[in-house]
């Protein structure tokens, strides 16, 4: 029997590698539960200034030649990019294979005006075929839809993938930007 790869060391999510051209370079970019950096590596190799958080120190050791890292524990401690009372804006913020309900709002307003939320995690269905199993752990039917009312939603899947199987739930998001108003449309065109 082999033993299990270390979370974050397999390679990066096609998710993200698909949707990663949305992020201009450099963009500040949150890996959230990064791992041992999958993704860091990729965006930083792509020119983006990364930051990975996770709670364990042997990831955290493992991230940090990539950009900065953080050891932290997101679930049971505080958020740790505050910045005075509001949460530390990044232009990305990108999320797989986690799922804590109660971080929804945090990561939300975590992103920047313009930024683009790339999430990627086990639905509900998995149940019928590994782990993890507990609904806790997974979404359900379009709650990624509901957690983004708000923002614009430029791609979203929820279903079964063959290898390895698992149900999974993706969705890439837009922050509405503070662009400047448009001029008025005229409400009639002359013939």
């Amino acid at each position: 029997m082999t033993a299990p790869t270390a979370h974050g060391t397999e390679p990066p999510s096609p998710w993200v590698t698909r949707w990663s051209h949305l992020m201009p370079v450099p963009s500040r970019v949150l890996d959230v539960a990064c791992g041992h950096g999958r993704h860091m590596r990729q965006l930083a190799a792509l020119g983006h200034l990364v930051t990975g958080v996770d709670r364990s120190a042997d990831a955290v050791a493992a991230v940090s030649e990539f950009g900065e890292a953080v050891l932290a524990d997101i679930e049971k401690g505080p958020w740790p990019f505050m910045s005075g009372e509001q949460p530390r804006t990044f232009d990305a913020v990108v999320v797989t294979n986690y799922l804590w309900r109660p971080l929804w709002p945090t990561l939300l307003d975590s992103l920047a005006p313009g930024g683009v939320l790339l999430y990627e995690t086990f639905a509900a269905g998995n149940e019928t075929v590994g782990k993890p199993s507990r609904p806790d752990f997974l979404l359900q039917t379009s709650e990624l839809l509901v957690r983004c009312a708000g923002l614009r939603i430029v791609a979203f899947e929820d279903g079964f993938l063959p290898k390895p199987a698992r149900f999974v739930q993706r969705i890439v998001a837009v922050k509405p930007s503070a662009s400047p108003r448009l001029p008025a449309v005229p409400t009639a065109y002359p013939l």
